[in-house]
């Protein structure tokens, strides 16, 4: 007797209940990928953070505004090797739903501190030249079908409440990895010429390249030191402490998904558990058979687990490929509302993984209770 047709045979016997334990897995292992991507994505920021750069905002808040006249005072910090500063304008491309970042730069600094994000030099020198020019992520690009050249219309109700028209010079990339690839660029002359009197010659805030990480400390606490007791204190923390306080700001992330992770996991058990004991129950008089004709009580247990495990694979597999297919298209669903939704191999193998645990996990007790089967007590069920 072979043991793999043993096991599919028994598993196949009542076909509804399989079908619906592995709909069940894939539907769980589908929502917890879901949540392990959400959670990767509000972390992205803080693990691709540069470690030479600083942000400086304003100690009230991110939305007090701050002197223009800062940015050369922080550059002549030692250790400070440039300086860039953003604004945020906070419009939308011509239907409300369509959001995404939009930032006043400095174009003299901006591709010296953010060296990652790379526009090519001729599209560079056509924005430079152009008051009206605006660089384009190629996430962003991508999604609204922009080109070079193109006219594109932001509506803002910060500044005035009408649109703002600009032109399509550049596009750029990230170097890095899961990089952000979706702000909008705009020049910050052309701002500051159209903004209201009360933000004019302002910043957001301040991102700082420093000459070496060593340095961080050093210059964050020289920088809250020069401003220290003005109209217009500081607050300066590392990029990747900056990131963390933003996500942050969407409240506790972390706490939310490990909840509803933990809840998955226990219902997942449960379920396939549950599914495990039922068959074990239905099978007593036949394990009994097969203990009585010479197996093993670790065989016994190996067929349960190796059911259970199968289950698992077979219901995660299927949940996994569902996430390759959805999470995508979830991500353009939620484009300007959540980070970008990457679905990596690290993932799918976690994914994998979690579902073989819980398939092992499931079906240990009712394994160890058929390889404790008396033979006498279970034949008299015959």
């Amino acid at each position: 007797m072979k043991f793999r047709g043993l096991i599919f045979a028994n598993l196949f016997r009542k076909k509804v209940r399989f079908l619906l334990t592995i709909g069940s897995f894939a539907v769980a292992l589908l929502l917890f990928t879901f949540l392990a991507v959400v959670k990767s994505a509000f972390s992205r920021g803080t693990e691709i953070a540069g470690a030479d750069r600083l942000i400086v905002v304003s100690r009230i808040g991110l939305m007090q505004l701050m002197p223009i006249s800062y940015r050369d005072k922080i550059l002549a910090i030692p250790g400070v090797k440039a300086v860039t500063h953003n604004h945020w304008f906070g419009g939308v491309y011509q239907d409300e739903k369509n959001f995404f970042p939009q930032f006043v730069i400095d174009p003299e600094y901006q591709r010296r501190v953010m060296t990652e994000l790379v526009v090519p030099d001729d599209q560079w020198n056509n924005f430079l030249k152009d008051r009206q020019g605006a660089i384009a992520g190629a996430r962003t690009a991508e999604r609204f079908h922009w080109k070079i050249g193109d006219r594109i219309p932001i509506k803002t109700t910060l500044y005035g409440g009408s649109s703002w028209q600009f032109n399509l010079d550049g596009i750029y990339h990230s170097e890095r990895a899961g990089g952000d690839e979706s702000q909008f660029w705009l020049q910050w002359k052309y701002f500051d010429e159209n903004a209201p009197d009360a933000v004019k010659s302002t910043a957001g805030w301040y991102v700082v390249k420093l000459d070496s990480p060593d340095d961080a400390v050093r210059v964050a606490k020289a920088i809250d030191e020069k401003f220290a007791n003005s109209s217009f204190e500081t607050k300066t923390e590392t990029e990747s402490a900056f990131a963390a306080y933003f996500v942050k700001q969407f409240g506790n992330i972390e706490l939310l998904i490990l909840t509803i992770g933990s809840v998955v996991f226990f219902t997942l058990l449960l379920v396939t558990g549950n599914t495990m004991a039922i068959s074990v129950r239905e099978r007593t008089s036949e394990l009994a058979v097969l203990k009585a004709i010479g197996f093993s009580g670790r065989a016994v247990l190996f067929f349960v687990l190796a059911e259970s495990v199968i289950i698992a694979l077979l219901g995660g597999f299927l949940g996994l490929v569902l996430a390759y297919l959805a999470i995508p298209v979830i991500g353009l669903a939620l484009t300007g509302l959540l980070p970008p939704l990457i679905l990596s191999k690290s993932l799918l193998t976690l994914g994998l993984g979690f579902a073989l645990f819980v398939g092992g996990v499931s079906g240990l007790l009712p394994g160890i209770g058929a390889m404790r089967l008396r033979v006498v007590n279970a034949l008299r069920r015959v």
